[in-house]
Order: structure tokens, then sequence, then C-alpha cells
């Protein structure tokens, strides 16, 4: 290992413990991505093999960030902070994009960034205190993953570290239930063969909804054909699942089976469902109202606001009194009519 200036030694405290360092300015050459990154793993699935080290990069500088990590870094002379490498292997623990970065500004003045600051792990450090690392740094930090990303890595710390589900979720700054959630969508998209990040949040309202998990456990075949619908794109955003799926498994069992069997197209099921009386949008949203109305925390927010914020609070309830008195004189006038 040698760089233009000699080493500092330093420590670093993970988990408790004081992790021996080096830091110093390394040959941008001698880096290698961290393949068991969670950024790059997701790649990993998604492709069902380890990508080289310039499939790596080429991915990375896809991402909207690195590409501003260019700008940043060239505009800043260097790095704020440095890249996290574990010796020996030399890959590059936490600092993946910013290395892509490097690299890619490499590629257009070799000399000026041959060389990057790092900081040195030892070489047979554990690898649970490196996801714990990388937990502290992108779970419960400043810097963020995706949340495949996140499931991924809450995923393997529970099954395969064999880090109990409670102790990860404390570790990165979760509860326990949303540990267990992310586990649970990372595990079914794993069951059904599905590697896409981008599909993630289709899974995560699927399994979120009460409504969902009652039709999963009573109707057979429900979970795979919802997964083939996920897979085909019928359900257009995410929230179109989440919002319409309910009313759908909620409604007459009829308009799901037609629905299953093919007989009618997602959007059809959701207005028969609708016409049945699955749902009704504007029943809903004033229950949703009453309910944020009902909050501590509402009266909290709008007492403590400052005072110019509090008169427009004041002149929005009065007019929503006088609406109110409006709405309700007029459907109790419709009291009774249509009713057979």
């Amino acid at each position: 290992m040698t760089s233009e200036v000699p080493m500092v030694a330093g420590s670093m405290r993970i988990r408790g413990i004081d992790v021996p360092t080096e830091t110093g300015d390394l040959p941008v050459a001698s880096l290698k991505f961290y393949t068991d990154n969670p950024r790059i793993y997701s790649f990993v699935r998604a492709e069902g093999q380890t990508p080289s080290q310039t499939e790596i990069m080429q991915r990375l500088l896809l991402l909207e960030h690195v590409r501003e990590l260019v700008q940043d870094i060239k505009v800043n002379g260097g790095l704020i902070d440095p890249l996290i490498v574990r010796g020996g292997a030399m890959e590059v623990l936490e600092g993946n994009s910013r290395l892509a970065a490097y690299k890619f500004l490499g590629t257009q003045a070799p000399i000026k960034w041959s060389h990057v600051r790092c900081t040195v792990l030892p070489k047979d450090i554990d690898q649970s205190l490196v996801f714990a690392l990388l937990g502290q740094y992108h779970v419960k930090g400043k810097k963020d993953w995706a949340p495949y990303e996140k499931a991924g890595f809450v995923y393997r710390r529970f099954k395969s570290h064999h880090v109990d589900i409670g102790d990860v979720a404390a570790e990165i700054g979760l509860t326990k239930d949303e540990a267990k959630h992310l586990v649970a969508v990372y595990e079914f998209m794993l069951a059904h063969d599905d590697a896409d990040r981008e599909r993630w949040s289709y899974y995560d309202e699927f399994l979120k909804s009460r409504k969902i998990k009652k039709a999963r456990e009573e109707v057979a075949g429900f979970d795979d054909f919802v997964v083939k619908e996920i897979k085909s794109g019928n359900f257009g955003k995410a929230m179109e699942l989440r919002d319409k799926l309910p009313v759908i498994v909620s409604a007459n069992a009829k308009i799901l089976r037609r629905y299953m069997a093919g007989s009618s197209e997602f959007s059809d099921a959701y207005e028969a469902a609708v016409t049945a009386g699955g749902e009704n949008h504007a029943l809903n949203k004033l229950k949703r109202f009453r309910r944020w109305l009902a909050e501590a925390a509402t009266e909290d927010d709008l007492l403590e606001a400052p005072k110019a914020i509090r008169d427009a609070a004041l002149y929005e309830l009065r007019e929503i009194e006088k609406r109110t008195k409006k709405l309700k004189t007029s459907l109790e006038g419709k009291k009774g009519v249509g009713e057979e």
C-alpha cells in the first residue's frame, strides 16, 4: 500500500469497538468497488451474476446523484469525507459512488485525479462490523439507500449474519416492525423471482394493506396473480395498487374472481367495485379529515403555530364550518331518497 503522503494512524469506533485505521491519499487505480455494498448488491440481484468492475462503474455513472458528485468534487477540488477502504483487497466499503466519480474524472485529467483520500480498515475486519458501519452511514445516518437496497441490507444482517431482528432494527434506527416489514417484502420478492428494485413500492404496498392481507389468506392463487400483474405493469403506478386493489378485494367476491379470471381489466374491476359500494371517495376523504382533526397533534401544531398561521387556520375553520352546515342540510334533504 503506497501513497504520496505518509498514512496517518487513527481509529474508528464501530459498535463499541475501536478499529485501527490509516488515513492518506491512495492511487485511484488501486481501489475496487465493493460488490457486497447494498447498492451494488442490488445490481447483482437484478442481473443474476456478479458484475465486473467496469460494469459496476457504468451502472453507477447512470445514477443522477453520481453525476452530481462528479461536478461537486470537481468544484471542491476533491472529497470532503475520505473513502472507507478494507485493506488487502482494497475494496471501497463506503464511498463507491464517490469512487465512480473519481474514476470518471480520471478519464478527463489522469494526473489531477490520480489519488484520493482514504481511511483504510484492517484487511481482516469482521464482516459484521462492516455491515454495522454501512448501516450507520446509510440507514441511520446522513446518506440514503433506496428502500430495496435498505431491505436487502436488513435481510442479509438477519438471515446471513444471524443477527436478531430486534438488534438489527436498533442498530440502524428502525422499529422492530419496520425491520420485519422490510424483510418480509424482500423475501416475497425473492420468492417470486423479482429483483427489479423499481418495483419495490408495489410489493411494499401489497404487503402493507390489511384488506389485501385478508384476500391473500382466503383467495387461492392471489399472490401469484398480483405478482404477474405487477410484472406486467397493469397497475400503472404503485399508488394505483395501494388505493384501488383494497377496494376490489373488499367488494363482491364475484368482482375479484372475474378480475383474476381475465374477464375484466384492473380499472374495470375497480369501477365495478366502486359501483357496488366498495368505496366512496368523498366519504373516505371526510373520514380521513375527521380523524386528522381528532388527533391531539393537530391541535398542538395549530395552537403552537405563529399568530399569522393561527389566524389563517381560524379563517379556514370558519369557512369549513359554513360549508359543513350547508352540506349537512343538503344531505338531510336527500335522506330517504332512492331507498327502497
